[in-house]
């Protein structure tokens, strides 16, 4: 960048005609700015000599990009990148964090790193703008059926094949399925799996329960009593439900486990903070992370060739066995 003492922002703005914040944003990559304008500018920019041309040989980082739009998973991400930092710190590499989910943002991002580690629900067309430059990418989270997009994973169905089980061995005969919110994949894949299970036993009943998360519990547990369904266990689809479950039937005067059982599904922090602690199914972000970066380097190292397939990697998750769970000794009275 040698015409750098020269060229400035103020320079770029009056040649393309806007104004200097406008340029500092576009080149900085925040939004605001058309994806016609940016590409004018950084074209600009580049002519003048104020920024180099960039190429997807321009850096050896890795970048990792977060959905910046997705709260419900924040531990878990926290997880995936203490992963991706510990394997990168072991390889002495370099990497390069963003939040976002704009395409033309990750476009440039892409132009400028050796690959990109996507965590969270990227849509298509953000996934299409980081292909369409060469860069490989390694995902993390669902991707839709058959996507050639290399993806690294827990096992959620399994894991709802497994807790069921674990249930059922402990007795249990009359389970629910703590869903709240409806629509998200990753719980609906655990039920799909405890569904699995339930339909074995003939004599195995699993209920499913949507609410609203903030308050609703408590009636579609009535609700659920009330059909003649009085579950001894409950399997909930994330910690943060069952730490509501628990704390409901609490007041209501059950004991756990000794009334009723509860699972949980993350083991993130709080799981450990209440009484009594939950028993729960560990998702594994960390190493989930590192499988991600070496993936990755892989796909750099040794490009596949046009049409090979992507790749699918599951770490399996692992029930923690805790005390909220425990044998069924009996049914809840009407």
């Amino acid at each position: 960048m040698g015409s750098r003492g020269r060229v400035t922002l103020q320079t770029i703005a009056r040649e393309v005609g806007l104004s200097k914040y406008a340029v500092s944003r576009s080149l900085a990559g925040k939004s605001g700015v058309s994806e016609t304008t940016r590409a004018l500018i950084r074209e600009t920019a580049e002519r003048l000599g104020y920024i180099k041309p960039v190429s997807p040989a321009a850096s050896n980082d890795i970048a990792v990009v977060f959905h910046d739009a997705d709260p419900l998973n924040s531990e878990l991400y926290m997880q995936i990148q203490n992963g991706v930092q510990g394997e990168a710190h072991r390889l002495g590499m370099g990497l390069r964090f963003r939040w976002t989910h704009n395409p033309g943002q990750l476009e440039e991002l892409a132009r400028s790193c050796a690959g990109l580690l996507l965590v969270g629900p990227h849509d298509r067309e953000a996934v299409a703008a980081i292909t369409a430059t060469g860069a490989p990418i390694v995902r993390f989270g669902w991707v839709d059926p058959l996507e050639p997009a290399d993806q690294v994973t827990g096992t959620d169905h399994e894991a709802g094949q497994a807790v069921l089980q674990y249930l059922i061995d402990l007795g249990h005969r009359s389970i629910a399925y703590v869903e709240g919110m409806p629509g998200l994949r990753g719980r609906r894949e655990r039920f799909y799996g405890a569904r699995e299970v339930a339909e074995l036993y003939s004599d195995v009943t699993l209920s499913v329960m949507q609410f609203d998360e903030r308050s609703g519990f408590g009636d579609a547990f009535c609700a659920l009593q009330k059909k003649g369904d009085k579950p001894t266990a409950f399997f909930c689809a994330h910690d943060g439900l069952a730490l509501t479950v628990v704390s409901e039937l609490l007041g209501q005067g059950y004991r756990i486990p000794d009334d009723i059982s509860v699972v949980g599904f993350g083991d993130y922090s709080p799981a450990t903070q209440i009484s009594p602690p939950l028993t729960t199914v560990r998702m594994e972000g960390q190493e989930c992370g590192a499988v991600g970066l070496r993936l990755l380097l892989e796909r750099i190292e040794n490009p596949p060739l046009p049409g090979a397939p992507a790749r699918r990697i599951h770490v399996a998750s692992r029930i923690i066995e805790r005390r909220s769970a425990g044998r069924c000794k009996t049914s809840i009275p009407a």
